[in-house]
């Protein structure tokens, strides 16, 4: 099922460009988008190259314990219908009550994005019939959301090169607070389908980005910031592979200085890679279609990853009337700053904007900048550090354990360590060589015991994950470098007593 949210906003945002001329300064970040590598050449008509224009929609579920409206339980994969309320099953009678936690989570994710944070936010109901939606609306914030107008940064590498890499900015229109609905769970073989409330009524941000983007790696490079800055701040754990993140992607194209074309939307997109991929192939499909005489639909359409295309789902042409209507069981949600605090009103009562400002952590963007201004590594590789879930403090803590440089220790981490991890499908919490192990041997590598050959050696065994360490490694498998000058000579005198013949064809030439 998909998550639903403001379909009328990027309605809008397609048809203030339908209205006008694409705005020179997208246009130039779109040309020089595609001059990097997903270049649009001219096609057939021999007219000037096409300009696609990329929108997102992410749902991100809150990381809560309970729903957004109400008591139940939040977990993935619990058994099916388990953890669903009367509310959740749209009993008559029963009332929302929203989560403060939601409310935190959904200021908090607003203020790290830059957004202006609405004191006055409001509830209404959005109407469409699906049956894992028992109430027939879904609860989220059409008029006035929690968030707007904010901003996000992200890089991304020009021809896939990590030392060449451009900063862009999205902008973000929106963030507001729905409820999840249900899933659908399609049995071809009995011909019958199975609903599953258990998500239903999960608390969701929706994060709506202007269609400032051109290609698919700009899109999964903004979607993979985000996702960053959402587990930093503990937001949402933004697991795609969950469904805890998921991007509908708004795709166009038209030519330099022309209306926008019509868009079309590709639904739930569930991992980076596909929506990169995703992305891509809608461009190329649309500029062929337009080349060979055709018409772009208004439609749905979802990628098929074995396929590696997007395929219909159906048609946007007649607009749908969603008949929102404000929520009347939930009055206005407000907020405070320091300035607007009453005196007399209880702390804990309310949500403080400032209080959850002075809180916020480091955002990536901070932290990569830390980590290069203290260990003095390259720009890239701070991104490769935080990128990886779990390789920042892997790296950190094998600096504090070694007497190795920062600038190496960071080598063998991302051209050795990360390496065998990824071509064995493995996480660095998973790793069979602890930062302490892989510490243990970078020391005794500094201080000359072994060889940088000898070194790789011992942590090619250390992979095996047998508990040896690398002094163990190092003396069952006689890897020391050898010191004494006598031993030396002694080793190399036996060798060339033990191989005469060869001696003497040497010494004749």
């Amino acid at each position: 099922a998909a998550a639903r949210g403001c379909g009328g906003v990027w309605r809008r945002a397609w048809q203030r460009g339908a209205g006008g001329p694409a705005p020179a300064p997208r246009w130039q970040r779109a040309v020089a988008c595609n001059a990097r590598g997903g270049a649009v050449p001219a096609g057939k008509s021999g007219l000037a190259p096409w300009v696609p224009v990329v929108g997102l929609e992410i749902h991100a579920q809150i990381s809560s314990n309970s729903k957004l409206f109400s008591g139940s339980q939040v977990q993935f994969a619990a058994a099916p219908n388990s953890l669903v309320s009367f509310f959740d099953a749209s009993l008559p009678g029963t009332l929302p009550v929203l989560n403060r936690r939601c409310v935190e989570a959904a200021v908090m994710t607003g203020l790290a994005l830059n957004c202006s944070i609405n004191k006055r936010s409001l509830f209404d109901r959005k109407h469409y019939f699906y049956a894992d939606l028992p109430a027939g609306y879904q609860i989220t914030q059409q008029r006035v959301p929690i968030a707007v107008n904010g901003s996000l940064s992200y890089s991304l590498c020009i021809d896939n090169k990590m030392s060449q890499m451009v900063t862009k900015t999205v902008r973000i229109k929106q963030i507001q607070l729905e409820q999840d609905s249900g899933k659908s769970l399609h049995d071809d073989t009995r011909n019958q389908t199975l609903v599953d409330l258990n998500r239903a009524g999960v608390g969701l941000m929706e994060v709506v980005m202007e269609p400032d983007m051109c290609c698919g790696e700009e899109a999964a490079a903004a979607v993979r910031e985000l996702q960053l800055i959402l587990q930093t701040l503990g937001s949402s754990q933004a697991v795609m592979a969950e469904g805890q993140l998921r991007v509908d992607a708004n795709v166009s194209v038209h030519h330099p200085g022309e209306h926008y074309g019509v868009r079309t939307e590709v639904k739930n997109i569930n991992s980076l890679r596909f929506l990169a991929k995703a992305v891509d192939y809608e461009i190329q499909r649309q500029i062929e279609e337009l080349e060979n005489g055709g018409t772009i639909l208004n439609e749905t359409r979802a990628f098929d990853s074995k396929l590696g295309c997007t395929v219909p789902m159906r048609d946007k042409e007649g607009k749908q009337d969603y008949r929102f209507m404000p929520e009347p069981n939930l009055p206005p949600l407000i907020l405070y700053d320091a300035k607007s605090l009453p005196a007399n009103m209880n702390h804990q009562q309310v949500v403080n904007i400032d209080w959850i400002h002075e809180r916020l952590p480091d955002l990536p963007s901070v932290k990569r900048a830390k980590l290069v201004e203290r260990y003095g590594i390259l720009p890239e590789h701070s991104f490769t550090l935080l990128n990886e879930d779990g390789l920042t403090e892997f790296f950190e803590n094998v600096v504090k354990q070694t007497q190795m440089k920062p600038k190496k220790v960071i080598g063998w981490i991302l051209n050795d360590l990360l390496s065998y991890l990824k071509q064995h499908s493995l996480t660095v919490k998973e790793s069979p060589v602890s930062s302490f192990l892989l510490a243990d041997l970078l020391n005794l590598l500094e201080k000359k015991e072994i060889s940088s050959t000898a070194a790789k050696q011992v942590l090619a065994e250390l992979w095996k994950g047998e508990g040896k360490t690398p002094f163990e490694i190092v003396k069952e498998k006689k890897l020391e470098l050898i010191q004494d000058q006598k031993e030396l000579e002694q080793i190399c005198q036996a060798v060339i007593d033990g191989q005469e013949n060869e001696v003497i064809m040497m010494v004749l030439g």
